[in-house]
């Protein structure tokens, strides 16, 4: 039973780590006043006829803290990447040229600041809901081992352990948050 109960404890952990690492990495796809690369995460491109990230068919570089810069490996992309651009959510316009295409990213407005504030504590509290959600499933499995026969005691110190995990990752995730929201607001 003690190798059960160390299972779910192990598994536990590792889910809440990984939940914590995608709030991390959608945390990084808002934009935050300057241009980084990480911004064109989401965006795919038709790649002869396979929807493929940006990343995989071009070279992204920021330039300086206003622009952002894609060099297609293919000549042939840099239409179908300003084309990916245009019809994507991310608000910007795309200047395509022979080597690739140059966005400018725009000063945000006040306004745009607090959008993004509440999209990144949407991802926070998204996240914290994963958190609490394996903590949940973690410990319906311990209970359902108690009723198989595990000593209470061990069960309830493997809930304890379960619950001490989830406030670490909870304030992981505020940290992320409130992180973000002081680069979203600095001008």
């Amino acid at each position: 039973m003690d190798e059960e109960i160390q299972f779910y404890l192990g598994d536990a952990e590792e889910s809440m780590s990984k939940a914590i690492a995608h709030v991390g990495v959608e945390m990084g796809r808002i934009r935050a006043g300057k241009a980084s690369p990480a911004m064109l995460d989401g965006l795919r491109v038709d790649y002869y006829g396979n929807p493929t990230p940006v990343s995989q068919i071009a070279n992204i570089s920021a330039p300086d803290p206003r622009s952002l810069l894609i060099k297609p490996w293919e000549k042939n992309m840099v239409s179908e990447v300003a084309k990916a651009i245009k019809n994507s959510d991310l608000g910007l316009n795309p200047i395509a040229d022979a080597d690739g295409v140059r966005l400018n990213i725009p000063p945000m407005t006040e306004e745009r600041r607090r959008d993004l504030v509440k999209q990144a504590k949407n991802e926070a509290e998204a996240g914290k809901v994963r958190v609490r959600g394996i903590r949940k499933d973690v410990n319906e499995a311990l209970r359902k081992l108690q009723k198989d026969g595990a000593p209470e005691d061990a069960i309830k110190d493997a809930e304890a352990k379960v619950q001490k995990y989830t406030d670490a990752h909870i304030n992981e995730v505020d940290k992320l948050f409130t992180k973000k929201e002081s680069e979203i607001m600095t001008i």
